[in-house]
C-alpha cells in the first residue's frame, strides 16, 4: 500500500499506533483515539463551567427567594456569563491540549498546547493556499 502524504496537523514522524485492517482502508484527518481524547477533555473543560454557570442562576434564585440576600440581576447575569465564557474557552483548551501520540499525556496537557496550535495554524495556511490555487 502506498504511503500517503502527512496532513499539516498530523504529528511528525512515524506513527507509533499499531495498524489494524479497518484503519488501513479509511483515511482519517484526526485519528479516532485522538478524537476520543479531545471529546473527553471538551466534556470536562466545557461541561463543568457550563453546569456552574447554570448553578449561578439556581443559587441566586434560592438566595433571593429565601431572603438571605438581595442579589441584583446584573450580578447573576455577570456571574453566569463568566462561567459560560469559561466553558467556551474550555472548548478550545480541550481540543488544543489533547495528545496526538498513542500515550494520553498529562492530566492538563499543557505540553501539547503549543504543538497543536502550530498544527492548527499550518492546517489553516494549507487550506487557504489550496483555495487560492483553485481560484487561479
Amino acid at each position: 500500500m502506498a504511503e500517503r502524504e502527512a496532513l499539516p496537523f498530523e504529528p511528525k514522524g512515524p506513527s507509533k499506533r499499531p495498524k489494524s485492517g479497518a484503519d488501513n482502508d479509511r483515511k482519517e484527518a484526526i485519528p479516532r483515539y485522538v478524537a476520543d481524547r479531545m471529546a473527553r477533555r471538551v466534556v470536562v473543560f466545557t461541561g463543568l463551567p457550563s453546569v456552574v454557570g447554570m448553578g449561578v442562576f439556581v443559587g441566586s434564585y434560592f438566595v433571593v427567594t429565601r431572603g438571605i440576600a438581595d442579589i441584583p440581576p446584573g450580578v447573576t447575569l455577570a456571574g453566569s456569563g463568566f462561567f459560560f465564557l469559561l466553558g467556551l474557552l474550555g472548548l478550545s483548551y480541550g481540543v488544543l491540549t489533547s495528545s496526538w501520540e498513542t500515550q494520553p499525556g498529562t492530566l492538563l496537557g499543557l505540553e501539547h498546547f503549543k504543538p497543536n496550535l502550530q498544527r492548527m495554524r499550518e492546517s489553516i495556511r494549507a487550506q487557504a493556499k489550496s483555495k487560492t490555487q483553485e481560484g487561479s
